[in-house]
């Protein structure tokens, strides 16, 4: 189990705090201020039609734009343009909707989550097994784990912390009782462990480049692809389920669980993982491809 905790470890600390994270925090509070003050439906359509009107202009969207390309060579200039304005739409809504994640009812009846496939879960709970839940970030992905705080798991949640300390504590807040939310890194790795050891879950958003992981195909391109969620399952012999959201329309959602990934026991131990891994990124790609839209294609998950 060593090398499932350094491969978790190996994401940078949090840089200390200066005058410009101090400035940004002063925006970031204004903006979410602004975005409580109105109704979420509201707060989600502003920040998703400021964002599409910004988004497109700045110099991060020629990364998303050349991403597209490669990813999805088939798609037409027009068609490319279209889906990085919705992507930025969809980012502004993920925004402006985080001041008001605590008052989304995901299990209420007529609410805003519509939920599927939730019996793939009680099946694996029932049979005494852990479950890894793995999603990317896809519509608003903190919708996974609120759903898992609300129904009750001891869910412990692995992310990476916002460059901004500042901004990071903010959205801690927001998310309220969602869980346990544990940033990657040496004390990350540790209480993750310990989430499992003591019988606990876990969540992870596993579509980021990790520059020391292993080389997993994605989009017909190897991409270093973190191996913590096959080194963990495989240990601890949990149940690997993926979770889907999707944005239906304004802020409304559907949460899917689908069956899980099947674990390889072929006694080659980096073989095993490169499969499960090569799996989650294959089903990461299914869900990218009907909704492209709703997926980060700004961040660098290929190498240059």
């Amino acid at each position: 189990m060593d090398t499932a905790g350094e491969r978790l470890a190996a994401e940078p600390r949090a840089p200390a705090v200066g005058w410009s994270h101090r400035v940004e925090a002063a925006g970031a509070f204004v903006w979410f201020a602004m975005m409580r003050c109105l109704p979420l439906d509201a707060a989600s359509a502003l920040g998703g039609v400021l964002a599409r009107l910004i988004g497109p202009r700045l110099a991060v969207s020629r990364r998303a734009r050349r991403n597209l390309a490669n990813a999805l060579p088939e798609l037409s200039q027009a068609e490319q343009r279209r889906i990085i304005g919705a992507m930025w739409d969809n980012l502004g809504r993920v925004g402006a909707e985080y001041p008001h994640l605590s008052h989304i009812g995901v299990f209420a009846s007529g609410g805003r989550v519509e939920v599927c496939g939730l019996g793939h879960l009680q099946a694996a709970l029932a049979a005494g097994r852990q479950v890894i839940m793995f999603s990317a970030h896809l519509a608003n992905w903190e919708i996974g784990p609120l759903a898992a705080g609300q129904y009750g798991l001891e869910m412990t949640q692995i992310y990476r912390a916002a460059n901004n300390p500042l901004v990071d504590r903010m959205v801690a807040r927001f998310r309220g009782a969602a869980g346990e939310f544990v940033p990657k890194g040496a004390a990350g790795s540790r209480r993750a462990l310990a989430a499992l050891r003591r019988g606990g879950h876990l969540a992870l958003l596993i579509d980021q480049k990790l520059n020391d992981g292993i080389a997993v195909p994605f989009f017909g391109r190897p991409a270093m692809t973190a191996p913590a969620l096959a080194l963990l399952a495989l240990h601890f012999d949990c149940a690997v389920l993926p979770v889907r959201v999707e944005r239906q329309r304004g802020a409304r959602f559907r949460l899917t669980v689908y069956p899980p990934l099947p674990l390889p026991r072929s006694g080659d131990r980096a073989g095993d993982i490169a499969a499960v891994m090569s799996a989650v990124n294959l089903t990461l790609e299914g869900w990218i491809r009907e909704r492209p839209e709703q997926w980060f294609w700004v961040h660098s998950r290929w190498p240059d």
